[in-house]
């Protein structure tokens, strides 16, 4: 007999998020003896919660198709965290409610370290409170910290535009420096990992080619070694670029742009490093500036998605679902890299046990030894993530974009408070 689907996106989303929901929503369809509805959850587990749910049986093949070339969250994501059971259990019997009142059995949520966690303990209900229930989690971020799994969907197409966007600017800096702009400053995500920093380092293939810099959250901000290398940079090759982690920190662990405040999963907000090490270069160094911030575009350039990047995404979601019909229970898709030339990769099932609120950090031997820069070792891991083309279809000049129809099932309990 078949039963019913739960489908939710959660944390921050990426330019290849719409992949795996694609591939959830397409593997569903294949298998009607086991799942009947695709519900998705409106704005992640808070839909769920509020019985907030999209009925995407409804959606035509088209529409479930142009998910794959769609960037960001076609269902709503959210920054919701699911308390401990213990001292919450009115949360967990009100997801058991809805789950039940629509016939859900199967639960796909798809995100990253905390989202993992939100799975795993969803995945503990069935023996809890006594429902048969199959958790899944599909994996996203583009910070690429989960562990076990060889990368993250969604980072590779971060990088491939991080290092674009770091060539380009890095040849309109070296066009300039002249008489203009000595030093360029781009600031990219990651609040403790270094991944996306990284790859902006391949941009450059030799000595003294940008970026002249790259600072990592697990290298300690040495504002004065940090100055010396710009100075040097500057007067060697007549400008510098630096690509700079939001996370930079200091040796005590202080960022260097820290809002003061947190999200709702408990980080601190970021944000504003590029300004501040800007500020640094003036005041210690009086060269002329300019900084950016890669913030949403980095994670939403579906247009310049990594061809790696958009079938993976794909594959964790189609193998999701495979996963569910076995009976696997509080298990992810994890991508297992086979070799790197060529590059070949496949598909594990991984325990979210190991998974969920742990982080994967940039190896030592992926740093260069000054710390400034990445080694041939990170270099081997990074280029194929980024390699191959996968543009969306364009309109009138612009990306072709899914348009869901969106059609709400028909509530059957209460309202419910968060």
């Amino acid at each position: 007999m078949a039963h019913n689907a739960f489908y939710a996106q959660s944390g921050g989303v990426t330019a290849v998020i719409n992949a795996s929901a694609c591939g959830v929503i397409e593997a569903c369809r294949r298998h009607p003896d086991q799942i009947g509805k695709v519900y998705a959850g409106h704005n992640g587990i808070i839909g769920a919660l509020t019985e907030e749910l999209i009925d995407v049986s409804q959606e035509s093949d088209e529409a479930i198709a142009a998910l794959r070339h769609t960037p960001g969250g076609a269902f709503g994501s959210c920054r919701y965290k699911l308390k401990d059971i213990e001292t919450h259990r009115a949360q967990y019997e009100r997801l058991i409610e809805v789950f039940r009142a629509h016939d859900i059995r199967y639960f796909f949520y798809n995100g990253g370290g905390d989202s993992a966690d939100t799975c795993l303990k969803v995945s503990q209900l069935s023996e809890k409170l006594g429902y048969p229930l199959t958790a899944i989690h599909v994996p996203k971020t583009v910070d690429n910290d989960l562990p076990i799994t060889d990368n993250s969907p969604g980072f590779g197409s971060v990088a491939k535009y991080i290092a674009t966007s770091t060539l380009e600017a890095s040849l309109d800096i070296a066009s300039m420096c002249a008489t203009s702009t000595k030093v360029f400053v781009l600031e990219v995500m990651g609040r403790h990992a270094g991944w996306i920093a990284a790859s902006g380092a391949l941009a450059g293939q030799g000595e003294g080619e940008p970026p002249h810099l790259v600072i990592f959250p697990e290298i300690a901000f040495d504002r004065e070694a940090v100055m010396a290398r710009v100075d040097h940079a500057v007067k060697q090759y007549g400008y510098c670029v630096i690509v700079v982690s939001e996370g930079a920190r200091y040796e005590d662990g202080t960022f260097l742009a820290d809002a003061g405040n947190t999200d709702a999963f408990g980080h601190r907000q970021l944000g504003g490093v590029a300004p501040t090490l800007a500020g640094m270069v003036k005041q210690d160094l009086g060269y002329k500036y300019h900084w950016a911030v890669a913030d949403y575009l980095q994670r939403a350039a579906r247009h310049l998605a990594s061809g790696t990047d958009v079938e993976q995404a794909y594959a964790v979601g189609e193998k999701a679902v495979e996963l569910a019909i076995e009976g696997k229970n509080a298990m992810m898709p994890a991508i297992k890299r086979v070799s790197d030339a060529p590059y070949q990769w496949r598909i594990e099932a991984a325990p979210l046990a190991e998974i969920a609120n742990r982080e994967k950090f940039m190896p030592r031997d992926f740093i260069s030894e000054d710390g400034f820069g990445i080694t041939e070792t990170c270099r081997q891991y990074l280029s194929p993530l980024i390699q191959g083309e996968d543009f969306p279809p364009f309109d009138n000049g612009l990306p072709r974009v899914a348009k869901l129809a969106k059609h709400r099932a028909e509530r059957k309990l209460p309202e419910f408070k968060l």
